[in-house]
């Protein structure tokens, strides 16, 4: 059976230096254990870290195989996304999910990526809600072999008080007032 490893994570990463080197020595431990296909979605800075890190590695083993996931065609045209170069050196892939909710096709869609690959290179603080918590749960719950990326250093306010952390949320959050 081929192997294939899937990315799902949070929209936004923080040190993304020290992330980029680990999904890197992820995609490399899954390229070393037979892997040749890896699938990632389109939905945030994690995707398009995985996307790139995959196409990087694609340079040094020629046979690698990126699919990139598309939630939603009709997404993509209001995006103007349709057409773009972007896309154009890998594989893309649109499951039948146009009829659901679009924050539903994005959980569906993840669901049918995990579905369809062995291991799951993840970027999820698991202390967040959200869908890339509840995709890595599945994942987990079907047996996938997880790389979770995350650290919990990556969050900035890790090792503040409680009244800390409200004062760096505060302080990074006061333009918008």
């Amino acid at each position: 059976m081929e192997r294939k490893t899937a990315f799902i994570g949070h929209r936004e990463i923080r040190c993304a230096d020290a992330v980029r080197s680990r999904v890197r020595s992820a995609i490399d431990e899954q390229i070393k254990s037979g892997c040749k296909t890896f699938m990632v979605g389109t939905h945030g800075e994690f995707d398009e870290l995985a996307l790139a890190l995959c196409r990087e590695a694609r340079v040094q083993c020629s046979d690698i195989k990126i699919i990139v996931v598309l939630t939603s065609y009709h997404r993509l045209v209001r995006m103007n996304k349709v057409g773009i170069s972007f896309y154009k050196d890998v594989e893309t892939l649109l499951y039948d999910i146009e009829n659901e909710h679009y924050k539903r096709g994005i959980i569906v869609s993840n669901r049918l990526m995990i579905d369809e690959c062995d291991a799951l290179i993840c970027y999820v603080d698991k202390r967040r809600k959200g869908g890339a918590k509840r995709a890595l749960s599945y994942a987990e719950k079907v047996g996938l072999r997880i790389v979770n990326t995350f650290r919990e250093e990556d969050d900035p306010t890790c090792h503040m008080t409680a009244e800390g952390r409200l004062a760096y949320w505060t302080e990074r959050f006061e333009h918008l007032k």
